[in-house]
Formats: structure tokens, C-alpha cells, sequence
């Protein structure tokens, strides 16, 4: 095996993989990349079972096609080192690979191509559809955030992907807050339900460039594959049921009030100072064309923040955990936000006018 290409090719292409590498793993593989070339063009391979990714270039000049495996960060952080622009040669000596750059020299532990796991190929009918990489990527930012992270309800560490005849949407949930997203497809395709991961949605978010370039997704049974420039990115899916979102989203809410967003992302900010460290609780006490934010903790001290706003429904004291209003004030689109309660004891809705698509419904909390 003997590859020859400039380091920031070879630094950028094993880059786009190397960020799912876990840094220990029960099986040492795991922590190694795959490189395999066939004339012109060289492959690196990451996965961790459950997640693979693909990312390769052209611009190399290579030697009979080969496969080996070798440590992904340790190459990693050589090829970072090394200066802009210098000519690489790989070359696989025994069961080391030879790393030549300059007048440097290093020479890496490598394990057999033939012992490196691969998902499998998918399974049942596949959806196939595309989006520009700014879509997806706006999609993502708007509802990732209201994942669950090590709930024992395992199908909420991951997101709901609903492919349904011209329409994708997409749902995060916690049990306290759920954030959705809908958005038109160009083409008509066969219902799919699917929970992607956690781990793959913020890779994917990552990857996503704020770009006309379109991600080719398809969705299986099994998995979903999303493909972008050089990069293709695999999925297992989780397995469970996740929970009916429609009957989450109150639709009967006749209390509404309308708010600039910057002005009241820093008034809870501030009051956030001085709300209790572990439920980070806040009080919205709403009156005809006010606002106040309260918050309080242990120690006595509290804050007070007041909004004239456009309001003219019932009194409502209602308390909401201050990060899960945060998180969708700093994610959303839009200087206008407009927030729909029922009563004290009710969800509140929240929606931006810049996208209609949107729905946010946040849990109230005892204070």
C-alpha cells in the first residue's frame, strides 16, 4: 500500500469521520479507521457500531488498491502537526504504517481491514428523497436541543423522522418540552417512521454547511443513510415507539401574548442569575399588557423582571423551567415570538411568525 497526497486533503477527509470515534472502546478496531483506495480514489471508514461514516478524495496518487486499518486519532493529530501544503506518503510496512512527510517520520500499529466492522446493508422498501444542506441543517438546530440525553425511555434519546407523502417532519422530546418542524418535499414518497439516534443527529448537525448543496437521505427498516459531497453518513435506528406528538400540541389555547424575542431571552437570562441551581425555575405572571419574570432561591435573594407586551387575556401565573425557554429563544427563527397558554396548570405553546412550521410546547412547573 503506498498513497502520496498533500496533508490538508488527507487532514480534511479523515476529519469528516474522525468525530464519532469513541476514545475507549472494548473493541480496539473501533478506535482505528478504515483506509482502503482504488485507483484514483482514497476512503477513510469510521464507525462505532451503530453509526458509520464515509468520507473520501480523488486529488491522491495511490498504488495497488489496499486496505488497512490504523489508530484514527493518533493520524489524526500527526497530520494537524504537520505543516500546510507538505507532500504525505502512506505506506504500509508489515504490520505498520509508515507515515512520511518532510524529513518526518512515524510509524503507526495497524489491525487487519478484514476484522473491521460494517453495517449492514438496509432492509425493506427505501424512501429516497432530497434537501439542501441548509434545510437540513436549520431543521436540526430547531428541534435537536429538546432530545432527552440518558432517559431509560430510550426511544426519546433520538428524534422522530416522519416521511410522510410530500411532507418531513421532524419531533424532539424530553417528557418536559417538545419542539416540531414540518417542511414540504419536492417529490411524493411512501410513509416512513423512524427515530434517529442522538449521536448521529448531532454528528449530522456538525457536518451540515450552511450551503445550496443537496443531502441525499434514504430511509429503510432498518437504517437511514444521508449522502453530501464526499461524505455518506449510515445509521442504525432505534427501536421503539415513539410517542404520539399530535396529541401533545395543544390546538384550543385563547390566551396569547406576543414578544420580542431578544428582549425577553435577556430578561430571563437575568433573572436566571438568581433562580434555584438545580429546577431553575421562573414565574411568568401575566396581566393585562405586562410581563412579569420572577425567580427566587434558596438563599433568599430573588429577581424581577417586568415586559410591557401585548396582552389582553386572563391573569396567569404560570412557572416553566428558565433553560427550556432559553434553549428555544436562542434556536428558533424570528425577532417575534408568540406564546399560547390554557391555564397554571397547562403546556404553553410557543411559535414564530418568521415559520408557521414551527411548534414548541413546554411543560409548566410547581414554584
Amino acid at each position: 500500500m503506498l498513497i502520496k497526497a498533500k496533508r490538508d486533503e488527507l487532514l480534511g477527509t479523515l476529519s469528516a469521520v474522525a468525530g464519532i470515534i469513541e476514545r475507549r472502546h472494548t473493541l480496539p478496531i473501533l478506535s482505528n479507521v478504515l483506509i482502503s483506495h482504488s485507483g484514483d480514489q482514497l476512503s477513510f471508514l469510521a464507525t462505532d457500531i451503530e453509526v458509520q461514516i464515509t468520507s473520501s478524495t480523488s486529488t491522491v496518487t495511490a498504488a495497488e488498491p489496499q486496505a488497512i486499518t490504523v489508530g484514527a486519532r493518533k493520524l489524526l493529530e500527526i497530520l494537524r502537526a504537520l505543516p500546510d501544503e507538505i507532500d504525505v506518503t502512506l505506506q504500509q510496512q508489515e504490520k505498520r504504517l509508515a507515515v512520511k512527510a518532510g524529513k518526518s517520520r512515524f510509524a503507526l500499529q495497524t489491525l487487519p481491514a478484514d476484522d473491521f466492522p460494517k453495517l449492514a446493508a438496509p432492509v425493506g422498501d427505501i424512501a429516497r428523497f432530497s434537501l439542501k444542506q441548509k434545510t437540513l441543517r436549520r431543521l436540526l438546530s430547531l428541534v435537536q436541543y429538546a432530545m432527552a440525553q440518558q432517559d431509560i425511555r430510550y426511544y426519546l434519546n433520538g428524534l422522530l423522522m416522519v416521511v410522510d407523502q410530500d411532507r418531513l417532519r421532524f419531533v424532539a422530546t424530553d417528557g418536559h418540552r417538545l419542539a416540531y418542524i414540518a417542511v414540504p418535499l419536492e417529490s411524493v414518497q411512501q410513509r416512513q417512521e423512524i427515530i434517529i439516534p442522538r449521536k448521529t443527529v448531532l454528528e449530522l448537525g456538525k457536518q451540515m454547511a450552511d450551503s445550496e448543496d443537496e443531502v441525499r437521505i434514504e430511509v429503510s427498516t432498518n437504517q437511514v443513510a444521508f449522502t453530501f459531497g464526499t461524505v455518506q453518513l449510515i445509521s442504525k435506528l432505534v427501536d421503539g415507539k415513539f410517542p404520539d406528538y399530535t396529541r401533545v400540541i395543544p390546538n384550543h389555547h385563547q390566551n396569547l401574548v406576543k414578544l420580542g424575542r431578544d428582549a425577553l431571552r435577556q430578561a430571563l437570562q437575568r433573572a436566571a442569575i438568581l433562580s434555584n441551581e438545580k429546577f431553575r425555575g421562573v414565574r411568568w405572571l401575566l396581566a393585562d399588557g405586562s410581563l412579569k419574570i420572577v425567580a427566587s432561591n434558596s438563599e433568599q435573594e430573588d429577581a424581577q423582571e417586568e415586559l410591557d407586551v401585548d396582552y389582553s387575556g386572563v391573569a396567569l401565573d404560570i412557572g416553566f423551567n428558565v433553560n427550556y425557554l432559553l434553549d428555544v429563544l436562542n434556536n428558533a427563527p424570528g425577532e417575534e415570538i408568540e406564546c399560547r397558554f390554557g391555564d397554571s396548570s397547562s403546556s404553553a405553546l410557543i411559535s414564530f411568525p418568521a415559520d408557521s412550521e414551527f411548534k414548541y410546547v413546554v411543560m409548566p412547573m410547581r414554584i
